[in-house]
């Protein structure tokens, strides 16, 4: 299960330690004008090192294109799509295995570490390996195209930090300035709260402790008609691509869980002449399909699982041991995931389109 997608298609390979993290991409349309350059700035909001806030893996993350692609005659940065895979490596550089050497028989808690062991009966050790937070570099990359593709259709996909700890700012992003997303490294554009958020994650930090949040995204300009009305809904596919992404553990679109608390008079979306809803307690998908209205959804990320400070674990044999990491690790993830989230939605929803043009005539 390393490929997602249907027709637009990510295929990801690589290890945290590796060589490279890398991907393909199938049913890209050809003809696309692909500017690598926002690819690379796509890649740099995701990259380590980039703030205080962030680890200080020193990575500079450069995207190789192999294949699939041809020069324009716009820039030597714009490329165009042939319509054919779309190969691609990102190569590691900074990484520090020896900083891991002993957790090689050794569980950490609330990893991977034990599920992979259990499951394939080996682990790389080194950083986690394959799942690693490094994989979502591939889906950056992918995500970095399917948003290019969307710009053509007008649909454009923000995604920021809505809360850190017990930290937030507005729900409602029509009152935001979403335009200050990357205003602050902590990528909240309420830039007030932003400056409490990267406080409570420095402090938290300076304890070698970890805290977790709440990403929010808002999708615009999507159509009406997109997703599946039964098993493919439209809200199951997004939910499942936030889900994969590493420390996600919930997910809510329109209201969400908030919703509970209201009657059904309170959360119906009353139809405007053209077709458009006075309200959005939906979050743009009805039935499993896009109704036309902005799609929102919010993403709830767990803190890092790696805690700089020792703790109590067993070994491969089951013996009882402490374990005291080291290496350079997030004290939260929020920041570098805001442009993962945005990838992931980014896909599905490319994904979503081109699937609803099979169905035309």
């Amino acid at each position: 299960m390393n490929t997602f997608g249907n027709i637009f298609r990510l295929t990801s390979f690589g290890e945290s330690h590796g060589a490279a993290i890398g991907g393909v991409v199938d049913g890209c349309p050809p003809g696309l004008h692909l500017d690598l350059d926002l690819i690379q700035a796509e890649l740099d909001r995701r990259r380590p090192g980039q703030s205080r806030l962030t680890t200080s893996r020193n990575e500079g993350d450069r995207v190789e294109l192999l294949s699939g692609i041809i020069d324009s005659r716009e820039s030597e940065s714009v490329k165009i799509t042939t319509g054919t895979p779309i190969g691609f490596i990102v190569r590691n550089a900074d990484h520090h295995s020896s900083d891991y050497d002993d957790l090689r028989d050794v569980f950490r808690p609330s990893h991977a570490d034990y599920t992979y062991f259990a499951k394939y009966g080996l682990r790389d050790h080194r950083g986690g390996g394959r799942s690693s937070a490094r994989e979502t570099i591939a889906r950056v990359v992918a995500g970095a195209i399917a948003k290019q593709a969307l710009s053509e259709l007008d649909i454009d996909v923000k995604a920021w930090t809505a809360q850190v700890g017990s930290i937030a700012c507005e729900r409602d992003w029509t009152r935001l300035n979403l335009n200050q997303i990357d205003s602050s490294p902590v990528r909240c554009p309420d830039l007030s709260v932003a400056q409490q958020m990267e406080e409570l994650i420095l402090r938290v930090k300076s304890e070698g402790d970890t805290i977790g949040g709440i990403i929010a995204g808002v999708i615009t300009g999507c159509p009406a008609g997109l997703g599946e009305p039964v098993f493919g809904k439209l809200h199951a596919q997004l939910g499942a691509a936030m889900l994969s992404i590493n420390a996600v553990k919930g997910f809510e679109y329109g209201d969400g869980f908030a919703s509970v608390s209201q009657r059904g008079s309170q959360q119906a979306d009353t139809f405007n002449p053209d077709f458009t809803t006075a309200t959005n307690h939906s979050g743009g998908i009805q039935g499993g399909i896009s109704n036309g209205m902005p799609i929102t959804f919010r993403v709830a990320f767990k803190p890092v699982a790696t805690l700089l400070r020792p703790q109590a674990t067993v070994d491969i044999h089951g013996e009882p041991t402490t374990i005291s990491p080291r290496g350079r690790h997030d004290a939260c993830v929020l920041p570098r995931a805001v442009p993962i989230v945005e990838a992931m939605a980014a896909m599905v929803i490319l994904d979503a389109y081109l699937m609803s043009l099979k169905l035309k005539p």
